[in-house]
């Protein structure tokens, strides 16, 4: 029996990345290919990349430029680019870096097969194409075993928004829903592996509108007929967007035991005006009734959100309404970033807020997150949370898993409580994790 050769996958950005890995180990493992854990055994590298972030297509080629020796101590050695600096890039990456064999997109990635056995004649292969076929239909339908106990589900992809700062719509294409009994079906096969949550994943997730019986379904159904699964426990959702929080998805936080109170709702902006230069298409006043009718239903919702500082044309007064807003809601968790302008989009044509102004918005604004986020977690100390054992912890006789809440909790128990879901009574509140003791007798 010839020796399985081996692929080592680097996967950059958000959680949608995560799954299309592992759904690219799956489509090469049917060309005898096993996942590996370090790049120097690889017969294969994929780069599976992100678009989102300042600077991300010059990172992707400066790993490249640190692959050379690796290409040289093995010829036959086959490196790709895959995800959406692939999208955007295309053949500019095989011009900048000639050792590249393949470029792959990410709405092409089922394709990998057919060109892994191009490039093994010694051709170059190239995929950024938005095929009409669904590639999750060409995809292996038996998902790998599962080692942990929460896995990721993508339910949508894609963006119809055209946010002005936003790459998505060109890199990931318009906005594609998965037909319902498809997932159902994955979701069920990983809770045969041993998943006890999921995430179900999208551009816009919230905007998901599938195929199901009956007609279209949206995401409330989806997680309502999911949440019927024996043996599923936990059902999360992200990222959504405000203009798609619809009435039964509202109503699903408040009745549906298994969706877990945390949401990930970005708003972007506090201004008016920054949000309609960054074609938003709200307000902030219709975010701040959004949430009012989310933790109506679920008062114990735990809040994330994002924000962009510097847009072009902020002002500080503009910046003043982002505070404002963020005091008004009061976040668990947010995540800020200062504007990077990214090509092709529509605000990248107009200039930019001061560098040191925008840095110093940027400070202000995280001090103030970080400042609700330690008041979110001081705030379990004292409290019951069910926590989901995922691995152990830095320290011997630890466990860590994450509360309803999506916090990190380690505390005391034995191994073979990992993948079960135990009732924790917190104890302790550090920069990033709540620690905890096992509470006796409860499950």
């Amino acid at each position: 029996m010839a020796e399985a050769k081996k692929l080592f996958i680097k996967t950059y950005g958000c959680q949608m990345n995560v799954y299309d890995s592992e759904r690219m180990v799956e489509a090469m493992g049917a060309q005898g290919y096993e996942q590996t854990e370090r790049a120097e055994d690889a017969d294969m590298i994929l780069l599976n990349t992100c678009h989102i972030r300042e600077k991300a297509a010059e990172k992707v080629y400066s790993e490249l430029g640190r692959m050379k020796p690796l290409k040289a101590a093995k010829p036959d050695l086959k490196i790709g680019v895959a995800g959406c600096v692939a999208q955007a890039e295309g053949e500019e990456i095989m011009r900048r870096q000639p050792l590249v064999d393949l470029v792959v997109g990410p709405q092409s990635y089922h394709r990998l097969p057919q060109m892994e056995e191009k490039i093994r004649t010694g051709a170059k292969a190239l995929e950024t194409d938005f095929p009409q076929e669904d590639k999750f239909l060409h995809l292996p339908k038996e998902r790998l075993p599962k080692k942990g106990p929460t896995a990721f589900l993508t339910v949508q992809e894609g963006c119809d928004k055209f946010c002005a700062f936003c790459v998505v719509p060109y890199t990931r294409g318009a906005e594609v829903s998965r037909p319902a009994e498809r997932l159902l079906g994955e979701a069920r096969a990983l809770v045969e592996r041993g998943v006890r949550e999921i995430t179900l994943l999208g551009q816009n997730v919230n905007a998901y509108h599938g195929e199901g019986e009956g007609g279209t379904w949206g995401l409330a159904r989806l997680i309502r007929t999911m949440a019927k699964i024996d043996g599923l426990e936990r059902i999360r959702f992200t990222t959504s967007h405000p203009n798609d929080m619809e009435d039964d998805l509202i109503a699903a936080h408040g009745d549906c035991e298994k969706l877990m109170p945390y949401l990930h709702l970005p708003v972007q902006s506090g201004s008016d005006k920054i949000l309609k230069l960054m074609n938003r298409k709200h307000t902030a006043e219709s975010y701040l009734r959004l949430i009012e009718r989310i933790r109506g239903a679920r008062p114990d919702l735990m809040l994330s959100g994002d924000f962009i500082v510097g847009f072009p044309g902020e002002t500080e007064a503009d910046f003043q309404d982002t505070l404002a807003l963020v005091e008004a809601v009061g976040y668990g968790q947010a995540y800020s970033f200062k504007y990077s302008a990214r090509p092709g989009t529509p605000a990248a044509e107009r200039p930019g807020v001061d560098a040191a102004e925008a840095d110093d918005r940027l400070q202000r604004l995280q001090a103030l997150l970080g400042r609700q986020q330690k008041a979110a977690q001081d705030a379990m100390v004292g409290r019951e949370v069910k926590v989901l054992f995922e691995k152990a912890g830095r320290l011997e006789g630890q466990l860590v898993g994450k509360s309803e809440y999506l916090h990190a909790v380690h505390c005391d128990a034995p191994a073979e409580m990992s993948g079960t879901i135990q009732k924790v009574r917190i104890t302790n509140s550090s920069s990033n994790s709540l620690g905890g003791t096992l509470v006796s007798g409860a499950a």
